[in-house]
């Protein structure tokens, strides 16, 4: 049914801004690492889109400063809250069927986004097209095809019992459309889309803290959704209680961080 088509992880549901605060807690320092790496200047003007929750929008303006501009958007802009103005501006966005900004950018950058996104190439090249002479492109999104288990290190019935709810969540994943195999593929589409300089990077912590927080927070969130003929509520229940422990080493799908550059 065409329901089955939208976004798996509603940004409206409380888990959401759990799950946002283990994102940033997981990924920040990587995504600001390469941002950096490219030289964004004081004055700069940046797009973050599908910004989800704050952190990045927020180090972007510190880094512009007061004669630059961050753009953050989203379709729910509900947790783009205490930001600088006004160097950031939020604006309410759908990126596959509004008009883009007013203006070019030197930074366009969206994390976790594409890969949801039924006509995901196209909407890659609209953000190639934002981006001006001399600017960057820099897309980062999971491949949860490349290493598809929550436990690598499968040696017990809590690993296995993992494995299965990350099977289930995966199997939720494609219903929707989404490309499991996504991440590998943006060089080549930054490529296409005019872009030089193109460069690429993966990146997965394989246990923390923060894993098991976000991988808590995703199934209580899908908890009706992820329940099936393999998979029972008991199951669920028993996973969120390994996951309230220390010793269950969760990973995430590998976040592939990849940019180029418009001539």
């Amino acid at each position: 049914m065409a329901e089955d088509r939208g976004y798996l992880l509603d940004n409206r549901m409380r888990e959401a801004g759990e799950r946002f605060t283990a994102i940033a807690e997981l990924f920040d320092d990587w995504t600001l690492r390469h941002l950096d790496r490219l030289g964004l200047a004081a004055g700069a003007h940046c797009w973050e889109v599908g910004a989800g929750g704050p952190g990045i929008p927020r180090a972007l303006a510190e880094r512009v400063g007061p004669g630059g501009r961050v753009l953050a958007s989203d379709l729910d802009t509900g947790w783009l809250t205490g930001l600088p103005a006004p160097t950031v501006e939020v604006l309410r966005h759908d990126v596959t069927r509004d008009p883009l900004p007013a203006g070019q950018f030197d930074l366009v950058h969206a994390r976790l986004l594409l890969v949801h996104l039924p006509d995901r190439a196209a909407v890659l090249r609209r953000l190639a097209d934002a981006v001006r002479p001399g600017g960057w492109l820099v897309i980062e999104d999971a491949d949860p095809a490349l290493q598809p288990l929550a436990c690598p290190d499968e040696h017990g019935p809590e690993q296995r019992l993992a494995n299965r709810v990350r099977r289930a969540f995966r199997a939720r994943l494609a219903e929707r459309g989404v490309d499991l195999a996504f991440g590998r593929t943006l060089p080549r589409l930054l490529r296409g889309a005019g872009l030089t300089e193109v460069a690429a990077e993966a990146y997965f912590p394989v246990t923390s803290a923060a894993c098991r927080a976000l991988e808590a927070a995703t199934v209580r969130q899908l908890r009706d959704r992820l329940v099936g003929p393999d998979l029972a509520a008991a199951d669920l229940d028993q996973h969120l209680a390994n996951l309230r422990g220390t010793e269950l080493d969760v990973t995430t799908a590998p976040l592939v961080t990849c940019w180029g550059r418009r001539c």
